[in-house]
């Protein structure tokens, strides 16, 4: 039997506005993480070491950014027919953009019809995570659903954040579908752990036509993918979840098993980034068997720590450091630097995440702070350990506490 012809839609067209100032000028999936990354580098790795080769990257918001670094890293043989490509807001259907997820995928159903694929995968464009989607779709075709949602075991506590999936008693046939409810129902033997919907779909290609033309004529929709077309197919008793316990990745290890982060706050970007951090990292970047792809810039030499004098001494610990990196006699711990960035003498980084070509000057110390690119840090200036001052100065201040500092700003005194 042959293998199924699959399709990858990825919806990237977040505005993310929970995550400014870091979306100003770019579209959420488009933010820079770990140093190397982009957002949308985790989903497009997983598709890719999936097999699943032919991906469609459907944008709207902000998207030249991203436009750009689709198409500069992620390149496919056009011998095979394989391709990554941006797919902006076209308007295909008259004078309108981009309504919905749903909507997004109607306007843009031209791409389903050329490929003729048997199984379209729709998954999210700004979490961090590994995921096998083959298993996923394994089980779609074994269960002979219309939908299958991959679902994520979160505590019950925690239900009123998220899509809600309630099982039949089969654990696998979604009963119903509930956009987070304030009373969220347990999964059953489990009465304090509830399924989440991670955002990512498994459709069979004529169901899920069907269902978007359907959702396209009804004026009351609001023509999302988890408001709208899931609970039609719950409705139709066609759709089912996927358990993402139950995924397994090559290479991965116990403790970063299951790991998923919606990075949708500026908290949470930065507790993932803290994640990575950690001697036996909760998200380990280094499985080979299982890489997260990017472009890194060929012509950035390593990083350099140079100065080994008393009280100037360039070091790093518990911290990721990335190509083109330069600590000169700073010290920096618990932290994320990416290419370019430098730490000059006697300055102190600590529990920070520092974008490209972003310069701390002696002295100066960045303490639970976000800086975003080309950010500059004057001598003996201070960000992120005075709060109140922080907001007087104009920087954001998240409500977990930490500072965030748009592009090219220079901090003030």
């Amino acid at each position: 039997m042959r293998s199924p012809r699959v399709l990858g839609l990825v919806l990237a067209g977040g505005a993310g506005k929970r995550l400014a100032p870091l979306t100003a000028d770019r579209a959420k999936p488009a933010v820079p993480f770990g140093g190397i990354y982009r957002l949308v580098d985790f989903v497009l790795s997983n598709l890719v070491n999936a097999g699943y080769l032919r991906i469609a990257v459907l944008t709207q918001y902000k998207s030249h950014s991203l436009d750009r670094h689709i198409t500069t890293t992620w390149r496919m043989s056009n011998l095979l027919g394989n391709y990554v490509t941006p797919v902006p807001a076209q308007q295909r259907l008259g004078p309108q953009w981009f309504a919905g997820s749903a909507d997004a995928i109607h306007q843009s159903l031209n791409l389903v019809h050329d490929e003729a694929p048997d199984v379209v995968v729709v998954f999210g464009a700004d979490h961090v995570y590994r995921m096998d989607p083959r298993q996923m779709v394994a089980q779609h075709l074994e269960t002979g659903a219309g939908v299958t949602v991959a679902g994520l075991r979160v505590p019950r506590s925690e239900g009123s954040a998220f899509g809600v999936i309630r099982t039949a008693d089969d654990g696998v046939t979604i009963a119903e579908f509930l956009e987070k409810p304030a009373d969220p129902p347990g999964l059953p033997g489990r009465p304090d752990e509830i399924f989440a919907s991670m955002g990512n779909y498994v459709f069979t290609t004529d169901v899920l036509i069907d269902a978007l033309r359907a959702d396209a004529a009804d004026p009351e929709s609001v023509h999302d993918m988890g408001g709208s077309i899931v609970p039609m197919l719950v409705e139709q008793g066609t759709a089912a979840v996927y358990d993402f316990a139950a995924n397994q990745v090559p290479g991965a290890l116990e403790r970063d098993h299951g790991y998923w982060r919606d990075v949708g706050t500026l908290d949470s970007y930065f507790d993932a980034h803290m994640d990575l951090c950690a001697l036996d990292p909760v998200f380990n970047l280094y499985n080979r068997d299982w890489p997260i792809y990017t472009n890194v810039p060929p012509s950035v030499p390593p990083a350099k720590f140079v100065h080994d004098t008393p009280g100037r001494v360039g070091v790093a610990t518990d911290s990721i450091v990335s190509n083109g990196v330069i600590i000169s006699g700073g010290t920096v711990r618990r932290s994320v630097l990416s290419p370019g960035v430098r730490v000059n003498s006697w300055s102190v980084v600590e529990n920070a995440v520092v974008m490209d070509n972003s310069v701390v000057g002696r002295r100066a110390v960045v303490r639970d702070a976000i800086l975003d690119k080309n950010v500059v840090v004057p001598p003996g200036a201070i960000v992120g350990v005075d709060k109140e001052h922080d907001r007087a100065r104009g920087y954001q201040v998240s409500e977990a506490g930490v500072t965030v500092v748009g592009k090219g700003v220079t901090i003030a005194d």
